[in-house]
């Protein structure tokens, strides 16, 4: 094909079943999606008429692996290189220069605060830490057993039921999105509901922690920082004057700072799906903290630990290797959907672990640990997986050595989160051109249009298999009990035991 001069980047795509050429503007080296559907093609014999070929060619992108969904100004990652940078600053230099509640107006404001900003932004974040006394009736309400980050989902959900004048549903539908054009009501309460979620997720998590201790909730102490009031909140039992470790309070205060953000991670596209609605903040967050829960996601760092656990000991890795080359067994800990090269999140966690462990002493597994990563650098499976040591691998260890409890590293992913979150959250607000609700198309691939045949009529599929028929599930005892029982249900019938 011969190249033509054109004034501006574009794509210029040619239709070889209609032999059309269409131009697709090219801007920040990407294409829109809507412009693909504008090329359309007659229904050929072999396309289906639910592909709906006429109605314009679609992008197919499973689990958003190429699919740039928002423009953002918060987060960059360069994968390729091991980048990330907050609003333009490396990762690295806020986690050694900033502090997480400095780090959180940065990502959710866009510079970093002056002296007297930051004075009245940590004195309103500290204001807003307490809970209504029912939603810790609401922690009560749980077994001693349930996961702490099950109670923190329903935490958020249940603390918008304490804000109704933050609801949409109850006050306005243009509550939040009034506030992109400087109205200032909606500014006042879009931002008050942001220093409500950061000042009391400490707080909510710490109560799902104490309520699995069965412990009596502390009240939030004022004159600590963020992380020292966290770990008050935590651990304060009894006596005055409690101050947490300074080598503890400042790792998690790091640890805030590196879990703050990472772009349009699962949770944070969940949290923007969910308010693309224009439901309440909390609502989004609880569903942010839905997302954040499972193992491939804030859940990893419980599951890295709990590998190096079952390794055991370093003499044990090569044959634990060898079963993930065998893909016997899958690696945690390394490699990440983004990264292709180091993860730099680790890189200041490794510093942070050396720091925590002189005053915790060695974690066990650290040397497991180190192994580990030894061996996966030097293994050629690895590399040509571009799989590296990731966040969740090293912030596991510090957690299991400053004592937390396995089930608890989510809910310290989520706290820290919950500003990355709000910070996309508004920044979908506050767009100008209006929220669009998301709503993915997909491609039908099921049975074309059929008549329904009566019950009497029905055969069964022979080629249900073992996917197309529901599992027979297993009972308990009073189940079995009551199927031998005889009893008139509600309608007067007469129901015999099924021997």
């Amino acid at each position: 094909m011969t190249r033509r001069a054109v004034s501006s980047p574009s794509l210029t795509v040619l239709d070889n079943r209609t032999g059309k050429s269409y131009d697709i503007p090219i801007r920040n080296n990407s294409v829109l999606a809507t412009d693909i559907k504008k090329i359309k093609a007659e229904a050929q014999q072999q396309d289906r008429a639910e592909d709906e070929t006429s109605q314009g060619l679609r992008v197919f992108d499973p689990a958003y692996m190429n699919t740039a969904v928002v423009e953002s100004k918060i987060t960059y990652i360069n994968g390729q290189d091991g980048i990330l940078r907050y609003r333009g600053y490396p990762i690295e230099q806020l986690v050694n220069k900033s502090n997480f509640l400095e780090t959180a107006y940065l990502l959710i404001y866009g510079e970093l605060p002056s002296g007297s900003q930051f004075s009245t932004w940590q004195d309103e974040i500290m204001h807003h830490t307490y809970i209504h006394s029912d939603i810790e009736g609401m922690f009560k309400s749980f077994r001693y057993d349930s996961h702490p980050m099950s109670m923190m989902t329903s935490a958020f959900a249940t603390l918008g039921a304490f804000a109704p004048e933050a609801n949409p549903s109850l006050q306005g539908q243009k509550l939040y999105t009034n506030a992109s054009s400087g109205h200032a009501a909606s500014l006042q309460v879009l931002d008050k509901q942001i220093l409500r979620i950061i000042g009391k997720a400490p707080t909510l998590a710490a109560a799902s922690y104490r309520m699995r201790q069965g412990r009596p909730f502390n009240r939030p102490a004022h004159g600590l920082s963020y992380a020292g009031n966290f770990l008050y909140l935590l651990d304060h039992l009894s006596g005055r004057d409690y101050q947490p470790h300074p080598v503890l309070e400042k790792a998690l205060d790091a640890l805030f700072i590196i879990h703050a953000d990472h772009e349009v991670n699962c949770s944070t596209a969940t949290v923007l799906q969910v308010g693309s609605s224009l439901v309440d903040p909390y609502s989004a967050v609880a569903a942010g903290c839905a997302a954040l829960y499972g193992p491939s996601h804030g859940g990893a760092s419980e599951s890295a630990i709990r590998m190096l656990m079952e390794i055991g000991s370093p003499e044990n890795v090569p044959a634990f290797m060898q079963k993930v080359e065998k893909r016997e067994r899958v690696l945690v800990g390394f490699g990440h959907r983004v990264y292709k090269n180091v993860d730099p999140r680790s890189k200041a966690i490794r510093e942070l672990a050396e720091q925590v462990f002189q005053v915790t002493g060695r974690n066990k597994l650290l040397d497991t640990a180190l192994t580990l990563a030894k061996y996966a650098g030097e293994s050629e499976f690895m590399r040509k997986r571009n799989l590296y040591p990731n966040v969740d691998f090293y912030s596991g260890l510090i957690y299991q050595a400053m004592g937390f409890p396995l089930d608890f590293y989510p809910v310290l992913f989520a706290v820290p989160r919950c500003v990355g979150w709000l910070a996309h959250w508004r920044q979908q607000m506050l767009n100008p051109a209006g929220v669009k609700i998301w709503r993915p198309r997909q491609l039908y691939l099921g049975e074309g249009e059929r008549n329904y045949v009566g019950l009497e009529s029905r055969q069964q599929a022979a080629d249900a298999g073992v996917f197309g028929t529901p599992v027979q599930v297993s009972h308990g005892g009073d189940s079995r009990r009551s199927k031998l029982a005889t009893y008139t249900d509600e309608k007067g019938h007469l129901l015999k035991p099924k021997l």
